[in-house]
């Protein structure tokens, strides 16, 4: 007798864990397909429905007699769920920091430069980490849903036919309801239907995303068999700034949020005004307005071609596909008016092919040329200020006017930790950053609070302002010409979600002929533009300062 009872116990002990196994499997074949949902609209509404994709597996696991066909049928909709969450989760990711979507056929650069920047604030061990971590929870979700699909779909299959039959039915009735649903767009919450689909929509909707990129890319092809600047005879490029030196000043992340009054940009604002005193003491003048840029929150390189290039390039496809192009770029003519050119980037790492054989740099200067011997800040391995100093360098050793491209990258996210402001006398090899490395928060710390991510971002735009001021005013010069404007705008976390593209831009000159050619363009005066400074698609830019400097 104890002995019946203890089994019976065991039984029903053992039945309750199966129920709640059951259970747990119904939960994970609701929730999970509706991830997707939930994902891209940040809203956990989206949840509150039944999902289409699980009606379809468990409807094909019921008519499916091989246990090998339905285990391939059960994988096969596993993929298609993870594959959908991995899409939402970079179309979320992306549209915080760069304000698009995720572009299956595009953004496999985007996804390697993303890790080079955890890598860069993580370390290459945190970073693999992160990979490791993220490749084990993708096949996790997998395994676990598989593993659901067939838990219920034995269940509606049970070895005894009636129940068997039962089951089959429910999951018929269930679907019958779904489609009942769907008609007349049953909704338990306001905007939510209960008939939803979200795993095909997000894989439909990338989908045709990667088709409409290439229709952009046939746009774009026609785009590049014209070019104003192809014909123009050399000797009449850039004449207005014969004996000039010339340089395009980028400074990453610096974009229009940062001129603009906030709880955050105070500082920014004091900067400026200090900045323009000191031009105007040393005889300098400024006009400014603003770019739209073709990128947001990111992808810097998409600013820099189409500035150069005079094309809207914003998107890695029509960026790869313009550098395989013979298209003049600002570089290429003012290296055929008989200018130096060179790049000075102290973000890269590797040879950049592209510098010379599409941008038509003489020289170009890498974080491996410029002799820095200093610690690295985060994604910024080369502080501002250094990247001037060797800028000057240069220009003091060439004979020639140069003409420049200058990235300066302290503004570059996670802005912690940020250098300081040292005497330029004492930059040396740039061993004397060392011990501010220390002093800056961590980033994981930082981040965990929006409010101190934008006084960090305030405080790195002050930093590389800061840094082209003090440096006009130790090295005056009569002859040289700066453009200094941002490549994009913030992330979203800093700059808000109304946020729009443009990043401001001025130049700077004491030869007042300078400014007099751009009078037409009715920029402000100075070097803080205001709401009303004009505001024009970065891709204007080469054609219109061509135009004002040559004859």
């Amino acid at each position: 007798m104890i002995r019946r009872r203890e089994v019976g116990i065991e039984s029903r002990d053992g039945a309750g864990g199966r129920g709640a196994l059951t259970l747990l499997a119904c939960a994970t074949l609701l929730a999970v397909p509706l991830a997707p949902g939930a994902l891209s609209t940040g809203s956990p509404t989206a949840l509150l429905a039944v999902p289409a994709e699980s009606l379809v597996i468990l409807l094909v696991l019921a008519t499916l007699m091989r246990p090998s066909m339905r285990t391939l049928a059960a994988a096969l909709f596993a993929a298609a769920v993870v594959a959908a969450v991995v899409l939402a989760s970079l179309d979320l990711a992306f549209r915080a920091t760069i304000d698009r979507p995720f572009d299956l056929a595009e953004d496999g650069v985007a996804l390697l430069d993303a890790y080079g920047v955890v890598q860069d604030t993580l370390g290459a061990v945190g970073a693999v980490s992160v990979l490791l971590l993220a490749g084990a929870l993708v096949v996790g979700i997998g395994v676990v849903l598989a593993a659901a699909a067939l838990r219920i779909a034995r269940t509606a299959r049970d070895e005894a036919r009636d129940a068997g039959r039962r089951g089959r039915a429910m999951v018929a009735v269930v679907a019958g309801a779904w489609i009942v649903c769907s008609l007349v767009n049953a909704q338990i919450v306001p905007g939510t239907p209960v008939a939803a689909s979200r795993t095909g929509e997000m894989l439909v909707a990338s989908s045709a995303r990667a088709v409409a990129s290439v229709q952009e890319q046939q746009a774009f092809e026609r785009a590049l068999q014209s070019d104003p600047l192809a014909t123009a005879p050399p000797a009449h490029l850039m004449s207005a700034l014969a004996g000039t030196d010339v340089a395009i000043v980028f400074v990453e992340s610096y974009g229009r949020v940062a001129v603009e009054p906030s709880a955050f940009t105070g500082g920014i604002a004091r900067t400026l005004d200090e900045g323009a005193e000191t031009l105007a003491r040393h005889g300098y003048s400024a006009q400014s307005a603003f770019l739209s840029s073709p990128t947001f929150g990111g992808v810097s390189w998409l600013a820099h071609a189409t500035l150069q290039s005079g094309l809207w390039v914003d998107s890695p496809r029509t960026h790869d596909w313009l550098l395989a192009q013979d298209r003049e770029t600002l570089t290429g003519a003012f290296g055929a008016a008989g200018w130096q050119t060179m790049a000075v980037v102290p973000s890269n790492v590797r040879d950049w092919d592209a510098g010379e054989s599409f941008y038509g740099f003489d020289t170009v200067l890498d974080s491996r040329s410029m002799g820095y011997r200093g610690p690295a800040f985060g994604y910024a391995r080369v502080p501002d200020q250094y990247t001037l100093q060797v800028f000057h360098d240069q220009l003091a050793a060439e004979p020639r006017p140069v003409m420049a491209e200058i990235d300066l990258v302290s503004s570059h996210t996670p802005w912690t930790p940020l250098p300081r402001l040292v005497p330029w006398e004492k930059l040396g090899d740039g061993s004397v950053f060392a011990p501010q490395v220390g002093d800056g928060e961590a980033p994981v710390a930082a981040w965990t609070d929006p409010q101190r991510v934008r006084d960090l971002y305030a405080d790195s735009v002050e930093y590389s302002l800061a840094s082209i001021f003090s440096y006009l005013e130790t090295f005056d010069q009569d002859d040289l010409v700066l453009v200094i404007l941002g490549d994009h705008q913030p992330a979203r976390i800093v700059s808000g979600p109304d946020a729009g593209p443009e990043v401001p831009v001025t130049i700077i000159a004491k030869d007042s002929a300078v400014l007099a050619a751009i009078s037409s363009w009715s920029w402000e005066e100075g070097v803080h533009p205001s709401t009303a400074a004009p505001v024009w698609r970065m891709d204007e830019f080469r054609d219109r300062f061509v135009e004002a400097f040559s004859r």
